[in-house]
């Protein structure tokens, strides 16, 4: 028997009781506060908006609102229902409720492990936009045992937590050291010297812009396949499982994508950003279109290089750096095409190319497997978390 089953056998052996959260809790909401609110008074308090990343954090202000010890949860939209421990000075903006302990019979930590088991479920999702409201959270019910029940369970909970953490920041190193590794070799086995011939890549092809006078409508019930912007910025080669479709008439002249074809984010918000490629290293046998918001580029003379090493050539370092000094912007960066002709590639042999090829595959697949085989044991690790924090937050209710 651990200690949690000895303290409730001792001080609650016939169950505990459930109350209402408005019966322990003081409910209320944050505040609006804009963008440009967050600009005009900075200083070294967090505000807390409707984000999960960085704990919900969008900037922090001169003064805050709250201090001390309070659970906040988020309203509106997809990240509906999440729940969050605070214990600080702070503020929250509107999409935020606030939950403020008016008992003490109840530890807040306890109540925050508990409700982020529960609270998900009580998410509605009318209109197409998840709300969870202050008038609803006020009638969901947790058990409230005895406090030092509550305490021992914190302790377990809060342990769980750091190691699960500490796991999870140990397996993440473990990765991108192998990834450090990986661009490592890329780098050195792309880059070359005098012994290969270099051109200016305005040269041995052509741009070509992305699909042209089309509007929301096309998009709804669209009859072929294109290729989106987290397509090519996120995958050295085109994901060809497609199943986003554009309406294209007969008569239309759109560009269409071909094998070996490279393709380019046309903007970002960061110039490093910009110009990030995509290989259609696939043949496909029906036709494929480009997004406007990217760009193609095709060769004269596809016998010059395999598509498979275009890929790893593209998003090299010292490739990269070239083609984000062709982009330019304050707020949003643009390519240069023009600028972007002038950038300089190297033509090794196609033999070359094949060796460098199945050396970066290789290595493309171990980094694969290894982030497989993380991400599984990470996963099996949190499981294993659910079920001991489940287990720990059942009790029989009262009668």
């Amino acid at each position: 028997m651990n200690k949690v089953e000895e303290l409730i056998q001792q001080l609650c052996p016939e169950g505990v009781e459930y109350k209402r959260l408005d019966e322990i809790f003081t409910i209320s909401r944050g505040r609006v506060i804009s963008k440009e609110y967050l600009s005009q008074n900075s200083g070294k308090y967090p505000v807390y908006s409707s984000q999960t990343a960085n704990n919900g954090q969008i900037g922090k202000i001169a003064t805050y609102d709250y201090n001390g010890e309070y659970l906040t949860w988020t309203t509106d939209g997809a990240n509906a229902g999440t729940i969050f421990y605070r214990n600080e000075q702070f503020s929250i903006t509107n999409v935020c409720g606030l939950l403020k302990a008016n008992t003490i019979n109840v530890v807040p930590k306890f109540a925050y492990y508990v409700l982020s088991v529960v609270m998900k479920s009580y998410v509605s999702s009318g209109m197409g936009n998840p709300k969870l409201m202050s008038n609803v959270v006020a009638k969901i019910q947790i058990p409230i045992p005895p406090l030092p029940v509550q305490q021992e369970i914190v302790t377990i909970l809060d342990t769980f937590t750091q190691l699960e953490a500490e796991l999870e920041a140990e397996l993440e190193a473990e990765l991108e050291a192998r990834k450090k590794q990986y661009e490592y070799y890329r780098n050195e086995l792309l880059t070359f010297g005098d012994e290969v011939e270099f051109t200016e890549i305005g040269k041995i092809g052509d741009f070509y812009g992305g699909l042209t006078g089309k509007s929301k409508d096309d998009f709804q019930d669209g009859n072929a396949k294109f290729v989106t912007y987290m397509n090519v910025f996120s995958n050295i080669a085109v994901k060809t499982d497609i199943d986003i479709f554009v309406k294209i008439d007969e008569k239309e002249n759109q560009n269409r994508v071909e094998y070996g074809d490279v393709l380019f984010t046309g903007s970002s918000e960061t110039p490093d950003e910009c110009g990030m490629s995509s290989v259609l290293t696939e043949k496909i046998t029906e036709p494929l279109y480009l997004n406007s918001f990217c760009f193609g580029f095709r060769l004269h003379d596809k016998e010059l290089f395999l598509p498979n090493f275009l890929k790893y050539l593209f998003r090299d370092n010292s490739l990269r750096k070239q083609i984000g000094q062709t982009a330019s912007g304050v707020t949003r960066f643009n390519i240069s095409k023009k600028r972007f002709a002038k950038v300089i590639i190297p033509m090794p042999p196609i033999a070359v190319q094949q060796e460098i090829v199945t050396i970066l595959d290789t290595f493309t697949e171990l980094e694969a497997e290894l982030e497989a085989e993380l991400e599984a044991e990470l996963e099996a690790r949190k499981k294993q978390y659910e079920y001991y924090r489940e287990k720990l937050l059942s009790f029989e209710k009262a009668e």
